[in-house]
């Protein structure tokens, strides 16, 4: 039965990385170390046959996008339903600051992971409704062939949950470490295996 590949990565390291914060939909930039995870990665894609390069049009995904397709001749498709998860208010605000200004909403967060909606954000619900059609739309146009999606932490894991079953609130089982690389087959009749994952 045929598949189609997808390669899910996560963007390189980003500015600020140092302290736990919600970048959220935030433009930040690349780290050197960032540009480094993204040579990496493109050497090791260098021989697939991508047929199709899609990526967040945040700047932190878009531009390791066009490195990672350069060597396919191929121009990255960006697509704002790949974006990370809209963290509203809390935007580029660091964990610690966070839970000194906000300890209940805070905890509220914490103990619904899936339908708290930060003021001004989404929620995973909302996350998931507007990536996984999107998922399913650039399988169904690349059937049989083997694709590269570049995202984000969150993103990425709500794809990955989605691939094997698992619900939303099991989110932070599955870890997605700056420029990681995972491996998705989709087959035919829409069972998915994750190959590899946080590689």
């Amino acid at each position: 039965m045929t598949c189609t590949r997808i390669y899910l990565v996560r963007h390189g390291q980003v500015e600020g990385h140092e302290t736990k914060r919600y970048n959220g939909q935030g433009d930040v930039a690349l780290t050197e170390k960032g540009w480094d995870e993204y040579r990496q990665l493109q050497k090791r894609l260098a021989d697939k046959p991508l047929a199709g390069v899609y990526t967040s049009d945040l700047s932190r995904c878009r531009q390791g996008a066009e490195l990672l397709a350069e060597p396919h001749g191929l121009k990255p498709t960006a697509r704002g339903e790949l974006r990370e998860l809209n963290i509203g208010d809390w935007e580029g605000q660091t964990w610690q600051e966070l839970q000194a200004r906000y300890p209940e909403q805070w905890q509220a967060r914490l103990e619904d992971i899936v339908n708290y909606r930060v003021p001004g954000g989404e929620n995973l619900l909302d996350l998931a409704g507007r990536s996984l059609p999107l998922i399913r739309e650039i399988v169904a146009a690349h059937a049989g062939q083997e694709v590269l999606v570049v995202g984000h932490g969150g993103l990425n894991r709500v794809i990955l949950l989605d691939a094997i079953g698992a619900p939303l609130d099991r989110l932070f089982h599955i870890e997605q470490n700056y420029g990681c690389l995972n491996i998705i087959d989709i087959y035919a009749d829409g069972i998915a295996v994750v190959k590899l994952l946080n590689g």
